[in-house]
């Protein structure tokens, strides 16, 4: 059984920890000290976004965090599928595709406009079920700039 719990302070150590292994995939650079005072400031205003963890059959094996955006384009709150995560151990089990119905749900329920999320080009898996649970390929190339 799949459940959504939403983060506390109590789990930020366990939601970092997921988020190590998470980064360690694709070999991005993890602080564990700077991640765990985000997670301090991201549970302190509830207008950036929400964390849950994923629990299946009584256990944590992964995390979902959606943050928020505002958008004149889309006409108010925007949110971006920031990160999900499921541990190997979980995987294939259904709880990808429940935690994105999850993202979707939530995202309705919060009054957002859309629901973006960026995917890594060697994860068919993850674009797969993407795309099966109704996102499209948006035709812009999406940029950044560190400051």
């Amino acid at each position: 059984m799949i459940q959504f719990q939403s983060l506390e302070k109590k789990n930020i150590d366990t939601v970092t920890s997921l988020m190590s292994e998470f980064y360690a995939i694709d070999k991005y650079p993890f602080d564990t000290t700077i991640a765990k005072n985000l997670f301090e400031e991201f549970l302190a205003n509830d207008n950036l976004g929400k964390c849950w963890l994923l629990l299946w059959n009584q256990e944590i094996v992964g995390y979902l965090i959606l943050t928020f955006v505002f958008s004149f384009e889309y006409q108010g709150k925007i949110a971006f599928l920031d990160e999900l995560y499921i541990q190997p151990k979980a995987r294939g089990q259904g709880i990808g595709k429940s935690a994105v119905a999850f993202a979707k749900t939530q995202s309705e329920e919060l009054g957002l406009k859309l629901l973006y999320l960026e995917v890594e080009e060697h994860n068919l898996s993850a674009q797969q079920l993407y795309l099966k649970s109704g996102f499209s390929i948006h035709p812009r190339k999406l940029m950044k700039h560190k400051l």
